[in-house]
């Protein structure tokens, strides 16, 4: 049995169905309840994220970056289900996730795989390698017996840049990078459409992310993957995807082409944002004046009632209107999207 399919949000104008789109997230939702009191009750609740839509085409990179806390991780786990969604409408392949029942999730997770941030964290330090894979293809009735799964999970190793004799090793035995590559080679051990990658070379040092980025990117290419790129490093996401969003207090702000939105930013964080990294590790974003926010983020308890991001916004052009509405994600120039009441703003502008 099948899940029903919403036609408003996987059709496109001439009402045929988009192929091409492999996930679309409308209006995603996720609050975790806050318990105080003797009792633990809950009373409040932090708004991780806020209603984050976008859609993923087949064999694309979406980059989603924002800094700590902003709820990118939440809404990769949420996506996939490891953690469920307080609302909102999930399709995958034309699917409604948020509708599966176990056996429909199970399969959508041979589907569609999740690479930890931490290399180390997410092996369990009493299985070699060699068990960690072939426990995953027995538990989704791949390969007929143990030493066919063996043997694939010996072939997997050699794809991600190890050796197969590895197999037999525990994970303390390798390095940060060498892990973070079992990691993806357990990934793709069910042979994935999708994977989330969640901040995969943020725990790893600077020469070795080169190293694995660039095995994620010779992977999409050999395999057909489609990326959810999720990462606080600018430069890292840039090289890596076709489209950035940016996200601030568990909503996207802004989102275009990775060239596009580096060159030309439309809403006032993004600009902060690019005005605090290093120009020299971009490929497409101009040199600007550092930008200095002033203010702490709001909490996500409490968000404001319009523009998340008012008390801190440098624009010289905003007032009550950006205190009072919440502005919507909406298009600003051909496929470039921000969310800002200050229609005005132009690529270059203040």
């Amino acid at each position: 049995m099948t899940s029903s399919v919403d036609v408003t949000s996987t059709v496109e104008g001439n009402g045929a169905f988009d192929a091409d789109v492999l996930l679309d997230v409308q209006d995603l939702r996720k609050y975790f309840p806050v318990r105080r009191g003797v009792l633990g009750r809950s009373s409040v609740q932090v708004r991780a994220v806020d209603g984050v839509s976008f859609r993923l085409q087949r064999g694309e990179t979406l980059g989603l970056v924002g800094e700590s806390g902003c709820g990118k991780s939440t809404t990769g786990r949420a996506i996939l289900r490891l953690i469920e969604p307080t609302s909102g409408r999930l399709f995958f392949d034309g699917q409604n996730v948020l509708e599966f029942d176990r056996t429909q999730l199970r399969e959508f997770r041979r589907r569609a795989q999740i690479v930890f941030q931490d290399p180390f964290g997410s092996l369990n330090p009493r299985m070699t390698v060699g068990s960690m894979l072939t426990e995953v293809l027995y538990v989704h009735g791949l390969g007929e017996t143990r030493g066919d799964r063996l043997a694939r999970a010996r072939e997997l190793l050699e794809m991600v840049g190890l050796h197969a004799e590895h197999a037999g090793r525990y994970p303390h035995e390798f390095s940060g990078g060498q892990r973070q590559r079992i990691g993806i080679a357990r990934a793709l051990a069910v042979e994935p459409e999708f994977i989330v990658c969640d901040e995969p070379v943020s725990a790893l040092d600077v020469s070795v992310q080169a190293q694995v980025i660039n095995l994620l990117r010779d992977l999409q290419k050999e395999l057909g993957l489609t990326y959810l790129f999720i990462a606080h490093d600018l430069a890292v996401v840039e090289y890596m995807s076709d489209r950035v969003a940016v996200m601030y207090l568990g909503k996207i702000v802004e989102m275009a082409a990775a060239q596009e939105l580096y060159k030309n930013p439309r809403h006032p964080y993004t600009r902060a944002l690019l005005s605090a990294a290093p120009r020299r590790y971009f490929k497409a974003a101009p040199t600007r004046e550092r930008i200095r926010l002033s203010g702490d983020v709001p909490s996500p308890i409490r968000p404001p009632s319009g523009c998340p991001f008012y008390a801190r916004c440098p624009h010289p052009g905003k007032d009550e209107e950006c205190r009072e509405l919440v502005p919507v994600l909406e298009e600003k120039a051909p496929g470039h999207l921000a969310a800002c009441c200050k229609h005005a703003m132009v690529a270059g502008g203040a």
